[in-house]
């Protein structure tokens, strides 16, 4: 009788997400399984905890991966800290901002949309003026730090300032920064960040590393009504991760296995080299693309590292481009989404796919399909400049 996973095909994961999983991290997940209350457990519980400060740049007490995928910390992040009246403000920059505007007006928040065009960074001025001259004081200001639907970095420089200086705490979505890029926490003075197990960190999804500072958890802790979601409740959450280990839901095992050896593997590479790498293998996707003839849609300055957006070609069809990667090369690369649905693919270089090997595939793939020429050796000579 043939097994479901007979025919299960190997592709190479060069879209926004999830990115390749290494030998390794799959390995960890075949380890005998324990209870989650084991103390055996409990040892990599704690050293999941310590790596997730260092990937995030903290010192947080509160830092844990939550038990469901980004948008599982998305919606932790909302649920906690907004309340239902509480005026938020959500910088919205492309679908992933829209989402976590949606979120927060289900928990009942009062939610203001600071719209940015797509493929472009937030102007702070802008971010100031709004603050300054809102009728009602924010309690929460939100954004995306790194938006895998355009392929912008946010500039994140002086925001925290501006958004304590008004009173507000500062939201952020990491999803698709952490480990591939500086998230630096506490340097920036970051309230609450979640992100996602399944981009740079090359862990597959199913987790959200979650971490939130002390003055976040004061405010969760003044709450006027209860978390509304029992699962996510963070005052419940860090009493089974901390040291009391109070018993709140059966923990993934095996994902948290996963976890702690990508987390192993960031540590040996390092994270300066880690993010190095990220943006290395940026720019020579980056100069393949071009060398093709192709047009990028974001600005070199705010590019992030982990995914890049390009233009498709006039006359050429989207769907058929990447059904043909696909079918014909095992190579998966993403669509646009939103107003760049049928305009644009984005392509990962996250965690494994930050290689040169891999993003040669990619070019091959598209030479032939485009049939054009070039690419690939521009992008060798990128990540081997004379």
């Amino acid at each position: 009788m043939t097994r479901w996973s007979d025919n299960l095909p190997e592709r190479l994961l060069m879209g926004p997400g999830p990115s390749p999983v290494p030998a390794a991290v799959r390995l960890a997940m075949a380890r005998p399984m324990l209870g989650h209350l084991d103390p055996a457990f409990l040892a990599i519980m704690d050293g999941v905890v310590e790596n997730l400060r260092w990937v995030f740049g903290t010192h947080n007490r509160l830092a844990l991966p939550l038990s469901g995928t980004g948008s599982a910390g998305m919606e932790a992040a909302v649920a906690n800290w907004v309340e239902p009246g509480q005026h938020i403000l959500v910088v919205a920059a492309g679908l992933f901002g829209q989402r976590l505007a949606d979120a927060a007006a289900r928990q009942g928040g009062a939610v203001d949309v600071l719209e940015v065009p797509w493929g472009t960074a937030l102007d702070p001025g802008q971010l100031e003026d709004r603050l300054a001259h809102t009728q009602v004081p924010y309690h929460v200001v939100a954004l995306v730090m790194a938006e895998t639907s355009t392929g912008v970095l946010q500039p994140m420089e002086g925001l925290s300032d501006m958004v304590h200086r008004h009173g507000a705490l500062f939201l952020v979505d990491a999803v698709t920064a952490i480990g591939g890029m500086p998230v630096d926490v506490d340097r920036r003075e970051l309230d609450v960040v979640y992100a996602g197990t399944q981009k740079c960190l090359a862990v597959p999804p199913g987790l959200a590393p979650f971490t939130a500072s002390e003055r976040a958890l004061d405010v969760l802790r003044r709450r006027q009504t209860p978390v509304p979601s029992w699962y996510l409740d963070l005052s419940m959450l860090e009493r089974y991760w901390g040291g009391e280990r109070f018993y709140h839901h059966t923990a993934p095992v095996s994902m948290i296995y996963a976890l702690a050896e990508g987390l192993s593997l960031v540590r040996s590479e390092g994270l300066e080299a880690r993010f190095a790498r990220h943006r290395q293998a940026s720019e020579a996707l980056a100069a393949g693309l071009e060398a093709l003839g192709l047009s990028l849609v974001v600005d070199p300055s705010v590019r992030l590292y982990s995914l890049t957006t390009v233009y498709i070609p006039d006359g050429v069809e989207d769907a058929a481009v990447r059904g043909r990667l696909l079918n014909d090369f095992h190579v998966e690369i993403g669509g646009g989404l939103g107003p760049f649905k049928g305009r644009v693919w984005r392509i990962g270089t996250m965690g494994e796919g930050a290689r040169l090997e891999p993003i040669a595939r990619v070019l091959s793939g598209l030479e032939s399909v485009l049939q054009r020429q070039g690419g690939v050796g521009a992008a060798v000579a990128a990540w081997h400049p004379a």
